[in-house]
């Protein structure tokens, strides 16, 4: 078998084909959970009352699809270069870590201008965390999934020790804890949940309209297509990688913000969450597509949440609830290369054998 690029696939082929998909993988994760010794449809339920099942419910799986959408708007201005930022985690870390500085330090400001300045040093922190790789990728031609994976550590590392150290909150009995923020400091709310959600749907918005409709935008097409004829055409590809970043970066870094001024009250080591490795496999969904985004994260928001609800209701391992997480996403994520790519007999290997028996 040899594997080849499906060419123009329809609408109706490639939902056919996310549809088996969706259906393999309920069928394989339920033969799982019968081996357990739970009824797979009850377990299945479960999961999605564990998501959407209550007011309470909706607004934490909301908490956890608005960092999912932010995050993967900025990672896919990046793909779309063919830049492959790995570094989101890190990226959320430092906009979290320059947001925390002025939540801290700046209390006596008025909160509109306290949370503008948090704001605007969240996406600068990210920026700067994504600039890094982009330099030494324009300047030395170093491999972008190596540079952004390792800054992440070093992200995490540098939050852990001012956890730990500098910023341990005196008041805190020894344990490990930075202060938490003041009242100014703290995202507002609306409907039960924070401005957050109103940022990331302008985000949604504002992002579709660079991509599909400014000079930007066209730019960072064409140096994802073909660097070569981004040359040619006279787009500075350099620049046009050093700007994509620093958007990129800065998305992420907002995202940052958002969770220790509308989420955790405070910054730690776990505030990003895992949410910068879950958005690489939002953004791919989504087919580089903001608009798609959105389906795609509330999606992965309910698996998290759901598997996460399931593991007290039927007294679950976590490592139980994440290998069905993980059998759905194998599913998935596997649909989208047989909507690009089939695989079909290799007929040069057929005719080599036969002249061999012959």
């Amino acid at each position: 078998m040899r594997m080849i690029k499906r060419e123009n696939i329809s609408n109706k082929k490639a939902i056919q084909i996310r549809t088996g998909a969706i259906i393999g993988s309920l069928i394989l994760s339920g033969l799982f959970i019968f081996f357990l010794g739970h009824n797979p449809l009850d377990v299945f339920i479960s999961m999605m009352d564990g998501a959407f099942g209550s007011i309470y419910r909706i607004k934490d799986t909301i908490n956890i699809i608005i960092p999912l959408i932010m995050t993967s708007l900025g990672l896919m201005i990046a793909f779309k270069m063919k830049f492959w930022n790995i570094g989101g985690e890190g990226q959320i870390l430092i906009g979290a870590l320059f947001a925390s500085y002025f939540a801290l330090n700046f209390s006596f400001l008025p909160k509109p201008i306290l949370l503008l300045v948090m704001f605007i040093f969240g996406f600068i922190g990210g920026a700067l965390w994504a600039l890094v790789p982009a330099v030494l990728k324009v300047k030395f031609e170093t491999n972008e999934t190596i540079t952004t994976l390792m800054m992440n550590y070093i992200a995490l590392n540098l939050v852990t020790y001012l956890q730990y150290g500098p910023w341990k909150d005196p008041q805190s009995f020894g344990f490990p804890k930075i202060a938490n923020f003041t009242e100014n400091a703290l995202l507002p709310k609306v409907f039960g949940l924070h401005i957050g959600w109103i940022v990331t749907i302008l985000a949604v918005v504002i992002i579709s309209i660079f991509v599909s409709k400014t000079k930007y935008g066209y730019e960072i097409k064409v140096v994802g297509e073909s660097k070569d004829t981004a040359n040619y055409s006279g787009i500075r590809v350099n620049r046009v990688i050093i700007r994509g970043l620093i958007i990129s970066g800065g998305i992420c870094g907002i995202v940052g913000m958002m969770e220790v001024s509308g989420v955790n009250g405070t910054l730690t080591d776990q505030v990003s969450a895992g949410y910068g490795y879950t958005a690489i496999i939002t953004t791919w969904l989504s087919g580089l597509k903001p608009s798609f985004i959105i389906p795609v994260s509330v999606l992965f928001a309910g698996l998290i949440k759901g598997g996460g609800f399931i593991q007290t209701a039927y007294q679950i391992p976590q490592s139980a609830a994440e290998i069905i997480q993980s059998m759905i996403l194998f599913f998935v994520i596997g649909s989208e290369f047989f909507v690009q790519y089939k695989l079909v007999p290799d007929k040069r290997n057929e005719k080599g054998r036969e002249r061999n028996v012959s």
